[in-house]
């Protein structure tokens, strides 16, 4: 008889492009205006744009959902004032449905999408996972919801949202006092309240070779802002970030966890894409 070895999960990075802002956007006053310097030039920088498959044994778990591939132009579904502010840049090779094809997975496929929250970068295709359950966080979808009813951009995006209604999504909503979720076996959602956003949830994923990875997207922007003293200039909730951040760096000692932040340029660099291989 031949013993049944349970296949192990595998990790894939999934990029989706680059998004342009002002620095201040990454670091909140990061290059003050000085007596001795006061015409300090802002910086027009490039972030990446990604989300995370897991290839899970007991299901499929994608962790973000990217930005739609119709957010750009005079038709996109960003407002053009958000287009100037934030221009996503990206080859129809990098948008999520075709990173998915170019691994044969359908978003049928999908068991999980957990959106660490709701903004356009990082929920802009949620509408193709009819199939799948779609966690998030309830203060997030609240908040969503609300702008979304009073027709208001300045935070998450409506066309997007509309999408969202129109599919009859399957929400899973963490709730507030709930502080961990049990997902599949070595992965768990962490509840990190409000921050960057209104609700953000983090995931951590543990692979027999590569170790603990914890997911943080934007509960930690970039490593620029993990000493838990400087904060994005893009937050909602200056003294739930740098709480959340103290919690990422607690659960990342407690369980020698990679922390992988939400748009950290240079580390992202190194990560190993999808196009060429992932990690178990």
């Amino acid at each position: 008889m031949v013993a049944y070895v349970k296949r192990q999960p595998r990790l894939f990075v999934l990029d989706h492009g680059a998004m342009r802002m002002d620095k201040n956007w990454l670091v909140s006053v990061h290059n003050p205006a000085t007596v001795e310097n006061p015409h300090v030039k802002a910086e027009f920088i490039d972030i990446p744009i990604y989300s995370v498959l897991v290839d899970h044994p007991d299901g499929k778990i994608l962790f973000d959902a990217s930005c739609n591939p119709n957010s750009m132009g005079e038709h996109g579904r960003w407002p053009m004032s958000q287009q100037k502010l934030f221009p996503w840049a990206a080859t129809e090779a990098c948008y999520l449905p075709n990173r998915l094809e170019q691994l044969n997975i359908s978003p049928s496929d999908i068991r999980y999408v957990v959106a660490s929250h709701l903004h356009c970068d990082h929920a802009g295709c949620l509408e193709l996972f009819k199939n799948a359950t779609i966690i998030v966080h309830e203060d997030e979808l609240n908040a969503a919801l609300q702008s979304y009813l009073c027709r208001n951009d300045e935070s998450f995006v409506w066309a997007d949202i509309d999408a969202w209604v129109q599919s009859h999504l399957n929400w899973r909503l963490v709730r507030r006092d709930e502080p961990v979720l049990p997902l599949l076996d070595g992965i768990r959602v962490l509840n990190f309240g409000s921050g960057h956003s209104y609700g953000m949830l983090g995931m951590q994923v543990n692979l027999p070779e590569t170790g603990s990875i914890l997911l943080a997207s934007d509960a930690v922007y970039s490593s620029d802002t993990y000493d838990g003293v400087a904060v994005p200039g893009a937050v909602y909730d200056t003294v739930g970030y740098r709480a959340t951040v103290r919690r990422i760096q607690s659960i990342a000692r407690d369980t020698n966890a990679i922390v992988w932040c939400g748009h950290d340029n240079q580390q992202y660099q190194l990560l190993r894409k999808s196009d060429v291989g992932y990690y178990e």
